[in-house]
């Protein structure tokens, strides 16, 4: 995430702007669902952190919002209620002026991944989806994270297990793949291979953990590559 200064200065927030969206900047004309909210908290939480610009359109145009207390407050009731664990963010409603107000929510990258949405039943219920849905940041997009996403994250977090790991044919297949190849999928591996899907994932995240592979976040899918 790009330092700016607390709180922003304008000539900050328009460098922001002119930047254009990006793996840490998301502009949104206007205040949207808490669920919607959520999803790109958790995106910015998940990945590097990152700025949302509430009052600018997908071009950069300044289009400003109403400062109005109850639209910060659903901002922070989404990062607070609807994200686990919650996220602490900053809040700003900048004047950006000829009467035109922006809202920014910075997003610091966490230290508490993976952060997943929490849901609400009909009768307002608190409960977690299946296994907990978590995003990340894709170029200028917040995207579903795929569960080797998810379980690099848990790797690498305080509370995650001790990582063992072995080299053993399955490993050097891989490596001497790639050195050819560039990159692959958990697919990939496990057809090449003839190992299952499961075992092929548990493989290529204990290698992220140790720090040999790379996973890189697609729309629909990930990849690996190695560390050079």
């Amino acid at each position: 995430m790009r330092p700016v200064s607390f709180p922003i200065r304008r000539h900050e927030l328009y460098d922001l702007i002119d930047s254009g969206e990006g793996a840490d900047v998301e502009f949104k004309r206007q205040f949207s669902s808490p669920e919607k909210i959520a999803r790109e908290i958790i995106a910015f939480a998940n990945t590097r952190g990152g700025y949302l610009l509430f009052g600018v359109d997908d071009d950069g145009t300044v289009v400003g919002v109403r400062s109005e207390k109850s639209e910060l407050e659903e901002i922070e009731h989404a990062a607070r209620w609807m994200i686990e664990p919650p996220v602490d963010i900053i809040t700003e409603n900048v004047h950006a002026g000829k009467g035109f107000y922006i809202v920014l929510v910075r997003v610091p990258e966490s230290t508490a991944k993976p952060h997943v949405l929490v849901e609400y039943d009909s009768s307002g219920k608190r409960s977690k989806t299946q296994a907990g849905t978590g995003f990340v940041r894709f170029e200028d997009k917040s995207v579903q994270a795929s569960r080797e996403m998810m379980n690099v994250m848990r790797g690498q977090s305080p509370e995650g297990k001790p990582l063992k790991l072995t080299i053993g044919h399955n490993e050097k297949a891989l490596f001497e793949y790639l050195e050819r190849n560039n990159k692959i999928t958990v697919e990939e591996f496990a057809n090449l291979v003839n190992i299952s899907r499961r075992r092929a994932s548990k493989i290529l995240v204990n290698l992220v953990r140790a720090g040999t592979l790379l996973i890189h976040a697609f729309e629909k899918t990930e990849f690996f590559t190695l560390v050079k």
